[in-house]
């Protein structure tokens, strides 16, 4: 798919559209494609192509439905609908808005032309500003017209995008800390490219790696980053920057390598099965397998979750116990919206970075932009049990909202990328394209690096996908590119070729799995990356696509194949018997608030032990739409949780016109095929390890356990589930290590296992172990690996 196919053209298109607009007075669109990218085309009353004259946000489409015709809805708008908001031409949509005269204040909090055209009262318990996503308070996000203010605004009049875009220089990263503007509360949302001066480059050579129409129209020259303008105003040369929408450089003015469409995928032959189980008590926003057998949930700031704190205010945390289906509150003292996070060697949990404080739903919660965030919990210690998260004042070098996060072959925590305001991404001064360590113990060593992959690739930047292999560098993902970097020299050891496609991360996430390492391949990694979309906007459409690729074979290349359908938000995880369940998503749309539908339902088997063409196979299908602020993560009895869908800004119950979505509290289970039917019966069981304390130095421990007579064969899997969010699993990996004294057909067993020969391979922290017979594994067994 590209973005020419979906409604995005060349700036200089644009351009010409915009001078034939204004000469030959309104034009209607003929196939649905409208608004500033398109020409400023309307949409036809009387169209029988297209039903509606709503001209919705982004990439432009004509409907009538509340994604058309809400915010963002440039225009056609129902009058009920509209509001004051800058075009992507530098001039003002006209479009009513709330006026002193507007409706009296609800007692919810909320406003704007969503909400009757309600104002929001300065005296009252949220705040006097309504903001762009109609939601009263009194942050900058709010209060500024810039950021999107609907009324009680603090600035003047409406500044045109394109104009504030212009007028914004970029910082270099020691500066980021005090160029950066004001914070907003809501999600970082990809402004449309847009033309600011209407002319050709000036042939002005970049000074600081922006280009094009929004930065005075400068070229990229010899920009050692690459000669291409993209669409966005960045400086660059992979098909993101060359490709569709490049303005200016060696441009590939064409279609670029196409991915495969969607692909069939027959039943698999013992699906599985799907069951609600529980409730999560908080928003599953981040997740994490805990040492002690149980789920954390980590959530945002709330004006509501299904329990609260002994303080009176709702806890935006919980506990959850997969064997009674129970959660306990937790607390903590910084905003963890949109937080990164891994495990410590010692075991600890951590997540890193967030959001700023939301003082009119929780005074007792402050800023987490940079916030350091500890859970400590043990297999042998039931004490720590439902103890809060420990924060005691250590903080991030610089704010990171959307940051991931790698564990070390030494320990240490690498942490990537991350706005610094949750402001428009494609402007510079809001981003931190930027890395940092912490230590052992998560203290940051203070120094914010800049990373070329994520610099030159905003504005989707954020939630890179990053793997560590087995040499010790880091396979890291953006966009459309990827590198080997190594971490200790600061440097790109070597760069691969763009998966063909649409954007895969932030904010068109797609999966990315690494999949199982063994010593039969000389634990060679495999990388395979699925699903993605077009822009941020619920009219894009979503890949289907996915690529392999063997980062450190001398050939590296992208070996494509495809889902049954395209989907964003979708998340594979690795599951004990090698093969991979991909959960979750929708087919249309992208990740922030009320920015996605269609929902896929069913669940994804892949097996990458099969040749290409006949690896996936589909599961059963679920009722629960998981949209954005879903996870998915394998319990210790092999099965795998699903929760979360909080595609609001904040919670909504019951569906609705305008949010047909609502916050999901319930907790599924699926139990894959190899716990189906009579495999349940099938288990190892008495699992008995000589050892729990672990080195990947090749050590050897041995394992007891007992099978069904007439069992054939035995793995043994290393298994660390990670920090899951946002479609991201941060360190997650999983190794079959070699075994000896397996006896064919024996009930009891007793077998030799080796680990792994290098931390590069498993770096420290806990991991599960999970003895697999004939395909089926028994209950995993936490072990500590250092």
């Amino acid at each position: 798919m590209s973005f020419q196919d979906h409604g995005k053209r060349n700036v200089f298109d644009l351009i010409e559209g915009l001078f034939k607009h204004k000469a030959r007075g309104p034009q209607y669109s003929e196939d649905g494609k409208c608004g500033p990218n398109n020409g400023n085309l309307l949409c036809n009353p009387d169209s029988k192509v297209y039903d509606g004259t709503c001209c919705s946000s982004y990439a432009g489409w004509c409907g009538s439905s509340p994604a058309h015709c809400g915010s963002g809805c440039s225009s056609g708008c129902s009058a009920s609908s509209a509001v004051a908001v800058p075009s992507n031409t530098g001039t003002t949509v006209d479009r009513a808005a709330p006026s002193a005269s507007g409706a009296a204040p609800r007692d919810d909090g909320r406003c704007g032309p969503d909400f009757a055209n309600a104002l929001c009262d300065a005296k009252g318990a949220y705040g006097g500003c309504c903001s762009s996503y109609g939601y009263c308070g009194n942050t900058d996000g709010h209060c500024l017209v810039v950021n999107g203010c609907i009324s009680g605004c603090k600035d003047a009049s409406p500044t045109s995008a394109a104009q504030t875009s212009a007028a914004v220089t970029s910082v270099s990263p020691s500066d980021v800390e005090t160029a950066a503007p004001s914070s907003t509360t809501g999600e970082p949302v990809i402004s449309a490219a847009s033309s600011s001066a209407g002319s050709a480059p000036t042939g002005t050579v970049t000074k600081d790696g922006t280009c094009g129409a929004t930065y005075e129209n400068t070229i990229c020259g010899d920009w050692a980053q690459g000669a291409c303008c993209s669409m966005y105003g960045y400086c660059g040369n992979s098909t993101a920057h060359c490709g569709d929408g490049c303005q200016s450089g060696p441009c590939l003015n064409g279609a670029v390598v196409a991915p495969p469409g969607p692909s069939p995928a027959p039943v698999n032959a013992n699906p599985g099965s799907l069951n609600v189980v529980g409730e999560s008590g908080a928003p599953a926003m981040h997740a994490g397998l805990l040492p002690n057998g149980k789920v954390v949930f980590l959530d945002k700031v709330e004006n509501y979750t299904n329990i609260k704190l002994p303080n009176g205010q709702y806890a935006y945390s919980t506990e959850y116990d997969p064997v009674t289906n129970k959660y306990t509150a937790l607390a903590y003292k910084t905003n963890a919206f949109c937080a990164g996070g891994s495990f410590l060697p010692n075991g600890d949990f951590m997540s890193l970075g967030g959001n700023g404080p939301l003082d009119f739903i929780d005074t007792t919660v402050g800023d987490g932009f940079d916030g350091i965030r500890y859970l400590s919990r043990s297999s042998s210690d039931a004490s720590l049990d439902g103890q809060d998260w420990k924060e005691p004042g250590n903080k991030l070098n610089t704010k990171r909202w959307y940051a991931s996060v790698q564990t070390m072959p030494d320990g240490r925590l690498f942490v990537a990328s991350g706005s610094l305001n949750g402001l428009d991404p494609t402007i510079p001064t809001n981003n931190n394209p930027t890395y940092e360590i912490l230590d052992r113990n998560g203290k940051s060593s203070g120094v914010s690096i800049p990373m070329e992959i994520l610099a030159k690739n905003q504005p989707y930047y954020m939630y890179p996908f990053m793997h560590q292999l087995k040499d010790g560098s880091l396979f890291v993902f953006v966009s459309k590119s990827s590198e080997l970097f190594n971490i200790d020299t600061n440097t790109t050891v070597r760069t691969f070729a763009d998966l063909p496609g649409d954007y895969r991360t932030y904010p068109n996430t797609g999966g990315s799995v690494l999949l199982p390492l063994s010593s039969s391949n000389d634990w060679n990694p495999d990388i395979v990356i699925c699903g993605g979309g077009a822009y941020q906007d619920i009219t894009s459409p979503t890949d289907p696509s996915c690529g392999r690729i063997q980062p450190l074979s001398t050939t590296a290349k992208w070996e494509m194949d495809s889902m049954p359908q395209g989907r964003g938000m979708v998340e594979g995880t690795l599951l004990p018997d090698g093969t991979v369940v991909w959960v979750n998503g929708a087919n249309e749309g992208a990740q922030g608030f009320g920015l996605a539908r269609d929902p896929t339902l069913e669940v994804l088997i892949y097996d990458p032990a099969k040749p290409l063409g006949q690896r996936w196979t589909t599961g059963p299908s679920s009722t629960i739409p998981r949209l954005y602020h879903s996870v998915a993560l394998l319990l210790l009895d092999g099965t795998l949780m699903i929760a979360g869908s909080n595609p609001v800004e904040q919670p909504i119950l019951k569906p609705t016109t305008q949010d047909p979505y609502v916050t999901e509290f319930r907790v599924e289970i699926y139990t894959p095929p190899y716990l189906s039917g009579d495999n349940a019966k099938k288990r190892p069981t008495d699992v008995a390890l000589s050892s729990k304390t672990l080195q990947a130095n090749s050590q050897t421990f041995t394992i007891d356990f007992s099978v069904p007579t007439g069992a054939k064969n035995v793995k043994v899997a290393l298994y660390h589930g990670g920090f899951v969010t946002h479609s991201v699993h941060m360190s997650h990996r999983m190794l079959f290590l070699d075994t000896q004294g397996w006896k064919d057909g024996v009930q009891g067993q007793s077998v030799t296992v080796t680990m792994p020969p290098s931390s590069n391979l498993a770096p420290p922290g806990p991991y599960v172990i999970y003895v697999v017979v004939d395909g089926v594994p028994g209950i995993g067994q936490f072990v500590q690996v250092s």
